[in-house]
């Protein structure tokens, strides 16, 4: 390929790839500097209850799945102990 064509294009290419790079939706990260950037939605107050009101759920289901092994095994053990 000719470097009068290719070497323009690269270029052109490149400025394409940070222009993009500074329009692009910032997702759940950290925050991109201002003006391009949000604040990220799980730093919000209400998504941050949500998020520990979801762990703690979870948390106690996985206590019960635990407590409900331990007596599925205790009455495998001994059937008569309930």
């Amino acid at each position: 390929m000719l470097d009068r064509f290719y070497l323009p294009l690269l270029a052109l290419g490149a400025v394409a790839a940070v222009a993009l790079a500074l329009v692009w939706p910032q997702g759940l990260g950290d925050r991109s500097p201002a003006p391009f950037g949000h604040e990220p939605i799980q730093r919000t107050p209400e998504r941050q209850a949500a998020m520990r009101r979801e762990h703690e759920a979870a948390q106690r289901r996985v206590e019960q799945a635990r407590e409900a092994v331990r007596n599925i095994r205790n009455q495998a053990i001994d059937p008569t102990s309930q």
